[in-house]
């Protein structure tokens, strides 16, 4: 890779700025050990929500409510259900809508394991859904979050390049063997229309055919 491609690749990161509350959630998500989705990365998640309408959202992976954050300041309409085992961090993530001004009634934050969960909520209702959980459960929470959305929904995989292992074949650690097959699986499904975009630890984008 050229130096200019890795300086245009930088200058895209660090183009977008984010807000005091979302600074404050980042910290907080490294005091947990968590790896929040990139500032260009969020900027990219809100454009899809103001440019496509999206009202219903589901977040696979609340975190410190980082991506919680610039889902529900992208419109004021949007209603967000958020599904994560750590409860420390949902709290957290409580915390940071409230302090946003969020209203309690637009947001749901259900503590489990997205295997139990997914499968309660219903189908073809969801206008977007984020899948940013764990990688090893990522198959499956795909196969659900297409149960869940509606045709023309969209289907967000983060860490799509994990650390930029995926795109080396020689990386063949468990987690980034499963995000390369589960990229290959995407990118073959007759169901989806899909594109890789490369900000942040890389985002799969699919619309619902």
């Amino acid at each position: 890779m050229s130096i200019e491609k890795a300086q245009s690749w930088l200058y895209a990161e660090s183009f977008a700025t984010d807000d005091d509350f979302i600074i404050q959630a980042r910290h907080q998500s490294a005091e947990l050990g968590i790896d929040p989705i990139s500032p260009a990365t969020g900027q990219f998640l809100s454009m899809l929500v103001s440019v496509n309408g999206v009202k219903t959202i589901a977040d696979i992976g609340t975190g410190t409510g980082v991506s919680g954050l610039y889902f529900l300041a992208s419109s004021q309409d949007s209603q967000l259900t958020s599904i994560d085992t750590d409860s420390e961090a949902q709290n957290l993530a409580r915390q940071s809508f409230a302090h946003t001004g969020i209203r309690s009634g637009r947001y749901r934050l259900i503590n489990g394991r997205s295997a139990d969960i997914l499968p309660r909520l219903a189908p073809n209702s969801y206008d977007l859904v984020l899948v940013d959980g764990d990688i090893l459960e990522a198959e499956g929470d795909v196969s659900e979050a297409l149960r869940m959305l509606r045709v023309g929904g969209i289907l967000v995989v983060a860490h799509a390049l994990y650390h930029d292992r995926v795109a080396d074949p020689a990386r063949r650690d468990e987690q980034t063997v499963a995000m390369r097959n589960l990229g290959k699986t995407i990118q073959e499904s007759a169901e989806l229309t899909s594109s890789l975009v490369p900000i942040g630890d890389g985002l799969l984008v699919a619309v619902k055919r």
